[in-house]
């Protein structure tokens, strides 16, 4: 997470590309004279050591570059937290702060992996290293001052650009594209280290899809010293074995957990530190704590950084470690925990939980979800075995997700896993945009479709066809068409989300030490998804319904219903007789054209309003 903000220590990445080589090429000398010219020729090896900065919380980092092969090794301590980054010239790797080792294998990761390289075996000046094509040299403007501006697209890599000081002729800054991020590095502070120059200062700002900059998303480095030609070896660089800090307690090898499925969603109990717990589990998230369950546990913060998810907002994040996590007999030591407001989850949801359990227990376990049995299984990777008669899918892993290829009516998809979202298959707005899918499956007018970090998302639903998983087909997927430009499904790099919609029909496995997922279909496979026929998006909240959300051209909305209305009653039956999920299969399945009494309380006055259920998509 934080490590791959400093692996670009002394020259980072960037964004966009052509091939004007030549003014591109008299750039490139300039710098490298300005930094130090032939010297550099004789650089093999780079060690650097200093400090980082991030959300309020400071820390040491290390870094070992091999100039001549661009393989890099990072290693930092930010306040509570440690952990370390990669690459051995064909592979790039991460260890998380909670110790969780993997290998960033997806076409993404990969050419970011390789620019990154490019960079540190310094391709521009180097191109029998690494070779990049070049777009014309430009004069760009920004913070008042003027810059040469030549963007870069390494073999095998992403498009970058490099910044320069017209004056000095260093490089000043990159800006580089993540996702829906841009990214942009200031550097300064060069000094003089064996007679070549390296900046000993960096900055590095994200800015989101709409311009806004954020404070607790900023980082900088300051380097301490800087040395040349130090011994370097392949263990440096290679990827490391992750400690075991996990076991089944009884010694079994096998745990089993029972599960309430509530919106698609699992909850299952634990404890940390002895304390009992209840836990969302979220392939798609890391452990995380509420801010009110980390004062239960006794669980202190540091730091003030952000988190972002599929709302519009970012949230301040703070990170903690725990002595003990346990999911049923499945225990894992010196947790960390990302301790995060998740706001109304318990109104939205319907039931109350201390945070999730996520990735750390995935990479750690092998991993069965009976659906049908509503059981959760976890294993010891040495012990896992399928489901019998399973499909077996696989998968990549970037940024601790898991990421599959598969196809949405013969148009070719990758598609994040995600056991949090409670929707079937959310298709990311980039995508929909390029494959013009609103108009292709009619989807319904926008509506609030989720909730997460960072507040509601809202989109489209839409009845879509045939999804496929390699030789595994999912029919009758009602999916939800993102439109909005901010939050996780607006990333540009993934087609869409698939959740809990489509998971329930299977026994689902995982297994992350291989890569590997297992579909095996229960009863409920071959049964098309059904979708709310009311129009609200109903929040819990004491004895009543409340209203966050009117679709337009709805049930709702023709029966006159507006937002923060607060539904008491339904049919002569209480609001609180019935949990927010009954009330809303009730709302789901009932036939169309089920008329239904419905009391509120409107603008401070109680009345009586009948609600004739309708489809917003298409039967199947």
């Amino acid at each position: 997470m934080f490590a791959r903000w400093l692996v670009a220590l002394t020259i980072p990445l960037l964004l966009a590309a052509s091939a004007h080589a030549g003014d591109a090429a008299a750039l490139m000398a300039r710098f490298k004279a300005a930094s130090g010219g032939a010297a550099w020729d004789n650089v093999r090896t780079l060690h650097a050591t200093g400090t980082l900065g991030a959300g309020g919380l400071s820390g040491e980092v290390t870094v070992v570059t091999d100039l001549a092969t661009g393989r890099s090794a990072d290693a930092y301590k930010l306040g509570p937290i440690e952990g370390a980054d990669g690459y051995d010239g064909t592979l790039a790797w991460t260890k998380d702060p909670g110790g969780e080792v993997a290998a960033l294998d997806t076409p993404d990761a990969k050419r970011r992996a390789r620019s990154q390289a490019w960079l540190d075996a310094r391709g521009f000046w180097y191109p029998e290293r690494i070779a990049a094509s070049y777009g014309a040299v430009a004069d760009r403007e920004a913070d008042g001052r003027r810059y040469r501006v030549v963007e870069a697209k390494p073999d095998g890599g992403e498009t970058l650009a490099l910044w320069f000081d017209p004056s000095s002729g260093l490089l000043a800054r990159t800006v580089q594209r993540q996702g829906q991020d841009t990214v942009t590095t200031v550097f300064d502070d060069y000094r003089d280290v064996e007679g070549v120059r390296v900046a000993f200062h960096a900055t590095t700002d994200m800015t989101d899809a709409a311009g806004r900059t954020d404070p607790r998303r900023q980082s900088e480095i300051k380097l301490a010293k800087a040395t040349l030609n130090g011994a370097v070896a392949d263990a440096d660089f290679a990827m490391p074995a992750m400690a075991p800090t996990a076991r089944i307690v009884d010694g079994s090898g096998t745990t089993r957990i029972p599960f309430d499925l509530v919106n698609n969603h699992i909850y299952a109990s634990g404890t940390i530190d002895g304390k009992p717990a209840r836990f969302l589990v979220d392939t798609g998230g890391v452990n995380l704590l509420t801010p009110a369950a980390a004062k239960k546990f006794g669980v202190a913060g540091e730091g003030k950084l952000a988190a972002r998810g599929v709302g519009d907002q970012a949230v301040d994040l703070s990170l903690a470690h725990a002595k003990e996590v346990r999911l049923g007999g499945a225990a894992l030591a010196d947790p960390v925990f990302y301790i995060i407001d998740l706001g109304d989850l318990s109104k939205v949801e319907g039931v109350d939980s201390d945070g999730l359990v996520g990735y750390e227990m995935f990479r750690r376990f092998g991993v069965t979800i009976d659906y049908e049995k509503h059981e959760l299984v976890l294993t010891e990777p040495a012990r896992f075995t399928p489901p019998a008669g399973a499909t077996m899918v696989p998968f990549e892993l970037d940024d601790r997700i898991p990421i599959v290829e598969g196809t949405l009516d013969g148009m070719p998809a990758r598609m994040s896993i995600d056991t949090g979202s409670r929707s079937s298959l959310t298709m990311h707005s980039p995508f929909v945009r390029e494959h013009t899918l609103v108009e292709k499956y009619h989807a319904a007018p926008d509506a609030v479709i989720g909730w997460g970090v960072g507040g509601p998302s809202r989109g489209r639903p839409a009845r879509l066809g045939m999804l496929k998983l390699g030789d595994l087909e999912i029919p009758g997927i009602a999916g939800d068409l993102y439109t909005g430009d901010k939050g996780s499904f607006a990333n540009p790099d993934l087609a869409g989300n698939l959740g809990g919609g489509v998971f329930k029909r299977f026994t689902v496995a995982f297994d992350y030490a291989n890569k590997r997922l297992y579909f095996k279909p229960n009863a409920g496979y071959g049964k098309p998804d059904a979708f709310d026929r009311s129009g609200f998006f109903l929040l819990a909240d004491q004895d009543a319904l409340v209203v966050a959300d009117v679709a337009a051209d709805s049930a709702a909305a023709k029966a006159g219903f507006a937002p923060d209305d607060r539904i008491v009653a339904i049919d002569g039956a209480p609001a609180d007789r019935k949990s927010l999920v009954a009330w809303r299969a009730k709302l789901r399945d009932l036939p169309v054209g089920t008329k239904l009494k419905v009391e509120r309380m409107h603008g401070g006055t109680k009345e009586t309003v009948e609600l004739v259920l309708m489809d917003r998509i298409p039967a199947a």
